[in-house]
Formats: structure tokens, C-alpha cells, sequence
């Protein structure tokens, strides 16, 4: 398979050329140059596959010879090392927990896959590669615990100040060794900003640097496998799927709308979205229109321009009516949001967090028209990294889990940088 940058569909590169890279020497992201439909007998008989199986069909025409089958199933086999419970909340309405990975977030699969890749890259190499990563909570801490300790990588990572909850801070700036967190004096926007010009930096080129957000293919392409463990648990009822993903830089989704680019009967996407509505509002009046990120209280949606969507784009040719024929996108305050999350467990007894109270609102708007058919949430985080907004809104107590036990008593390490070129002054000191 081979890779083409999004502003420049003539030069190719490989899988492995496009993970080192990241990001285009043009500053486009990289996306497959053609999609095989997956065979229909894998359709037929997807239940009783298991998720390492699910997942290496699902993923090897994207990567084809440059790992060899026994080292990829190894690669699948160490990142799918929890589970993907998807648990009823009501009649026709699916949660599909992500979030019992190691850093209780779903990112956990993308950076536990892109680390074993770049790691199987650089086995006989003698060079270091600097991953950079910009964060609006959970990426720094899924990509912190994916890369510790890998071989010839060095991980750097960009998180506003004050922006992130306490949970996700222990995360990405406790563990040490091969891993540094930068503390910036702004939004999430100005992170990736940062990230973004870091790579068109001639001043950087000796630095071999490569991102681990999801606009690398590495970080992107395993996101797909969500969405076939929900069919096949799904696939028995034998009617529509519709499927709601909190977004804010748009790579779940995205990744979702590949798998269904591949054949997986998902009938229609919501992106669901907190005030940063740069995507409903494009769907409104047909002008993509970006602007700065604003806080609010599901923060790793705090995304004002979201990097994927150009790859979701891309998969409908730009054609903005066929486009609509698959795809909703709703926002929601603050406030919306909070009466989800006590609504959720009053009702049904389910504890949600911020951003899968908001998946939650975006499915049920969807389906008020579509009553016949089967909703999923992808809920993306544990509530124990909200416990400030959860447990005073539903008088409990979460327990703390062991994954968050392990870093909730260490003492944070930041630097903290304001501009540009402080970040550059680091890379080069």
C-alpha cells in the first residue's frame, strides 16, 4: 500500500516512510491511495472471529509486506490487550466502552500500535526519532504509556495549561525516561499549531520527527477497529446501525467512515460535538470555517479546526450532498451535557463521562426519526478522569481504578513555554 499526502496526490510514499513522517513534507496528511472492500465471507463470519482477527484483516491491505503477517498479528496481539465490552443502556442503544486500556482512554489502541510499528522500523537502526504530540487530555497519556521505554524514540508532549484534568496531567507528565511534557501558555489549537510548524522547520530536519495525533496513518487506521467489534456483537439483531462519536479532531469518526469505505454495513455517522461546532456549522451553510477552540468540560473535544476532517473529505470526493446522506453532526453546552450524564445514570443506571453524555444527546436526536434502528455510542473515556464534573453531578464516588492508581500519587514534571520558539529552544537545548 502506498500513501499520498492530501495536497498532493502524485508523490507516494510507503507505510513506513508515512508513519516516520507523520505529516507531509507539504504539510498534508497522508491517506491510502486505493481502499479494497474486505470479502464478504469475513462479513458472514465475523462472529466468530476474534478481535486480533477481526483487526489483522482489517488492517493489513494498509500495511502489506513492510511487516511481515507473524510480527503484525504480535503488533495486534500486544495493542488488543483489553477488552471492548459494549454494554446496553436502553432499548436500541449501545455503549461501546473504550476505556480499559492502560490509560483508561481509547487512544490507548492507536499509540499502542503506532509505537510497535515505529518500534519494528527502527529494530536495525541506530537513530532516534522525536514523536511530537499535542494533547486536549486523553492523546498525551495513551501516547506517554504506548511509547515508554521504546527504543530509539524520544516523546514529546504539548498540553494547554490549566486544560486538562487532573487525571490526564498525572498521566502524561509523571513517567519519566524517554517521555517529556511541555506545559503551553494557551489552547489545544496552539499545541498542535506548534506540532504542525515543527515539521516544516528546516531548522528541525535532524530531529527525524514524526507525530503521534491522529493525523499519523499509524495512530489513525487501528481506530477502525471499534467499529467492527460493535458489528459483530450488533450484526445478531439484524437491522441498522447508526453510530455517535464524540469528536474533536474528527480521527474517530473518520476512521469509522473507512471502515464502512470497506464494506462494514454502519448506516449513518453523528459527530457529536461540544461548542466547538465548526463541523455542524458546515453542514449548515456549506463554508468550512474554523475558529479558536473554547474550553468547556469535555476538553478532548476542545478542537477549533479538526485535522481528520479533510481526510472524511476526501472519502466523498468533497461531494457535500452525498456526504450529508451518511453524516449528521450536532454541538451541545456544558450545560446539555451535564443533564445527559444524570439523566443516563437516574434512568438507567450507567455512569458516563462528559464526552460520552455528548455521543449519548448526538445518537438520540438522530434516531428520533429512525425509531427502527440499532444506536452506539463510542464512549472514549472512564468517568474517573471527570471525577470533578461526575461525582458531584450524581452524589457517588467512583472508585479509583488500578490504572489510575499507579500515577495519581506521583509528582508531576512540566516545562512550560509560551511561544513558538521557546518550543523550538527546547528541541535544540
Amino acid at each position: 500500500m502506498k500513501y499520498y499526502s492530501l495536497n498532493n496526490k502524485k508523490k507516494y510514499v510507503s507505510f513506513e516512510e508515512a508513519v516516520i513522517q507523520g505529516l507531509a513534507p507539504d504539510r498534508g496528511l497522508y491517506f491510502p491511495e486505493n481502499l479494497e472492500p474486505l470479502k464478504e465471507s469475513f462479513f458472514k463470519n465475523i462472529e466468530n472471529l476474534s478481535n486480533v482477527e477481526i483487526a489483522f484483516e482489517v488492517i493489513n491491505q494498509f500495511i502489506g509486506d513492510e511487516i511481515p503477517e507473524d510480527e503484525l498479528k504480535q503488533i495486534i496481539t500486544e495493542t488488543l490487550s483489553f477488552d471492548f465490552p459494549l454494554v446496553q443502556v436502553e432499548k436500541n442503544v449501545y455503549s461501546l466502552e473504550l476505556f480499559h486500556g492502560p490509560t483508561m482512554a481509547f487512544k490507548d489502541v492507536g499509540a499502542r500500535f503506532m509505537s510497535r510499528c515505529l518500534a519494528y522500523f527502527n529494530r536495525n537502526k541506530n537513530q532516534q526519532n522525536t514523536v511530537l504530540v499535542a494533547t486536549s487530555g486523553d492523546t498525551g497519556g495513551a501516547v506517554a504509556s504506548g511509547f515508554l521505554g521504546v527504543k530509539g524514540v524520544k516523546v514529546i508532549i504539548l498540553y494547554p495549561s490549566g486544560k486538562v484534568s487532573n487525571i490526564q496531567e498525572k498521566q502524561l507528565t509523571t513517567l519519566g525516561q524517554n517521555i517529556t511534557a511541555l506545559e503551553v501558555d494557551g489552547v489545544f489549537d496552539d499545541c498542535q499549531d506548534m506540532v504542525k510548524k515543527a515539521f516544516l522547520d528546516e531548522d528541525l530536519k535532524n530531529f527525524n520527527l514524526t507525530s503521534a495525533n491522529s493525523i499519523n496513518i499509524a495512530r489513525w487506521l487501528p481506530q477502525m477497529f471499534y467499529f467492527f467489534f460493535a458489528y459483530k456483537e450488533l450484526k445478531k439483531f439484524n437491522k441498522s446501525l447508526i453510530v455517535s462519536c464524540p469528536s474533536g479532531n474528527f480521527g474517530n469518526i473518520c476512521a469509522g467512515i473507512l471502515a464502512k469505505k470497506l464494506g462494514l454495513p454502519l448506516t449513518h455517522f453523528v459527530a457529536s460535538t461540544n461548542a466547538n461546532d465548526t463541523v455542524p456549522r458546515f453542514l449548515k451553510d456549506g463554508i468550512y470555517e474554523p475558529k479558536p477552540s473554547v474550553a468547556t468540560i469535555s476538553n478532548a473535544m476542545d478542537v477549533g479546526n479538526p485535522s481528520n476532517f479533510v481526510r472524511i473529505q476526501e472519502m466523498y470526493n468533497h461531494d457535500l450532498k452525498a456526504f450529508k446522506k451518511d453524516f449528521s453532526s450536532y454541538s451541545y453546552t456544558d450545560e446539555e451535557t451535564k443533564i445527559a450524564i444524570k439523566h443516563m445514570y437516574n434512568s438507567f443506571g450507567y455512569v458516563a463521562e462528559p464526552h460520552g453524555a455528548i455521543g449519548y444527546l448526538g445518537l438520540k436526536k438522530e434516531m428520533q426519526n429512525k425509531s427502527e434502528s440499532i444506536g452506539f455510542i463510542l464512549e472514549t473515556a472512564h468517568p474517573i478522569k471527570f471525577l470533578d464534573e461526575v461525582e458531584p453531578l450524581l452524589n457517588i464516588k467512583i472508585p479509583i481504578p488500578i490504572q489510575i492508581e499507579g500515577v495519581i500519587n506521583k509528582e508531576k514534571v512540566s516545562i512550560k513555554i509560551s511561544t513558538y520558539e521557546d518550543f523550538k529552544y527546547f528541541l535544540n537545548h
